[in-house]
């Protein structure tokens, strides 16, 4: 009996880690053997991965950067879709990443009408852009939601089925907080300050971060502040940091990061996936946000009530949040205070976070189980089953 032969198709570092992991648990269901191509990076590549190219040749971050680099992505692109193509794959799954997969996989349904399509992380068709949806029903015939409420909404916008597997976020940040050792020190309050992960909107938030630790040092004279910062951009936050009245701790590393987390009082924080990991912590918080230029113009195209995943998926916005003219010092102030203080605004997101942890998960199936079992349901029956099927 020949192998089962996969596709897949990552486009940055953290589909490369969905892709392994939903690889890893392939492996672990399937009777049979596996032949994998595609694209995806190191810790796919441990999965039995033989990347056509580096994943780094694809990943890139900032619209600046992904115009300068055009011509090269997209004959990259091509060469892909040619490689899928002749490799003739019984599935192909791609991992988010949607601005360079989909295009891939619309070309590679076109060049092989019956290859079953599986898209493992939706785009935000229930925030913006919303017509994509039904468009995608074309090319995909399986999208794996990681937001619980994306089933309903690929319903109400007429796109492919969707199924809720779980977010990953949930089991990773459980592991990390049985080995995290830190913890909050009696008597004073630490603010956690995260303003982004990109340069244009670190910067343009680190100035109104500064005025909340300013009127806050008044207030809370013995305010500790700490700054999880990306490699790259640490020395940046340092010189835009150094005029702060509170001097920041800046530290680097995801272990750091989630130290950090553990001694945390409450957050500020730009909106982006912080936001969740920060309340499956169970670290209350208040979100800031400037949009760049081009989003301004671009804002009549959202759709939803809040950019905060958290109050997403509580469909109530718990997190209160300040976006352009809405993100001054003062306001983000009067947020952040009650939090510190732990009066009752404190409690009230604590104990909506706990119910967050419950919608996130699928237990007790983690989130690349469930995705394997879906994948694999679009096998051909000529070949091995799959082991551990849904219930």
């Amino acid at each position: 009996m020949r192998p089962l032969r996969i596709a897949i198709v990552a486009g940055e570092e953290s589909g490369d880690q969905l892709g392994a992991e939903l690889l890893a648990a392939l492996r672990a269901q399937y009777d049979g053997e596996l032949e994998i191509a595609g694209v995806g990076g190191a810790l796919m590549r441990k999965e039995g991965l033989n990347s056509l190219f580096p994943l780094s040749e694809i990943a890139v971050m900032g619209f600046s950067a992904v115009l300068a680099q055009l011509p090269k992505i997209i004959r990259l692109a091509y060469r892909l879709i040619d490689h899928i193509v002749a490799f003739k794959p019984d599935i192909l799954v791609i991992v988010d990443s949607p601005d360079f997969t989909h295009p891939v996989a619309k070309r590679v349904r076109r060049k092989l009408p019956k290859l079953p399509v599986i898209d493992y992380v939706s785009p935000s068709v229930w925030a913006w852009r919303s017509g994509r949806a039904r468009k995608m029903t074309r090319y995909i015939d399986h999208v794996l939601g990681i937001l619980p409420f994306e089933p309903e909404a690929y319903k109400r916008l007429a796109g492919p089925t969707c199924t809720y597997v779980g977010h990953p976020l949930v089991d990773k940040i459980a592991a990390i907080k049985a080995q995290v050792t830190s913890e909050k020190t009696a008597g004073s309050k630490r603010l956690l300050v995260m303003p982004g992960s990109r340069t244009g909107e670190v910067t343009r938030l680190l100035g109104p971060f500064g005025e909340v630790v300013s009127k806050l040092k008044d207030r809370l004279p013995d305010l500790q502040v700490e700054i999880p910062a990306v490699d790259h951009l640490k020395q940046h936050i340092q010189q835009e940091t150094s005029n702060w009245l509170i001097q920041p701790e800046i530290v680097s590393g995801e272990a750091a990061k989630f130290e950090a987390f553990a001694r945390a009082d409450a957050a500020l924080v730009a909106s982006g996936t912080a936001t969740l990991e920060l309340a499956l912590w169970g670290v209350p918080m208040a979100v800031g946000y400037k949009l760049d230029p081009i989003a301004k113009r671009l804002k009549w195209l959202g759709n939803v009530s809040s950019i905060v995943l958290p109050n997403l998926i509580l469909d109530e916005n718990i997190v209160p949040e300040f976006i352009d003219e809405d993100c001054s010092g003062l306001a983000l102030s009067d947020a952040v205070l009650p939090l510190l203080q732990q009066k009752q605004d404190y409690t009230v997101q604590i104990e909506a976070f706990r119910k967050l942890q419950g919608l996130c998960s699928i237990a007790p199936y983690s989130p690349a189980d469930r995705a394997a079992q879906l994948v694999l349901e679009y096998a051909p029956k000529s070949l091995a089953t799959a082991n551990g099927g849904a219930e």
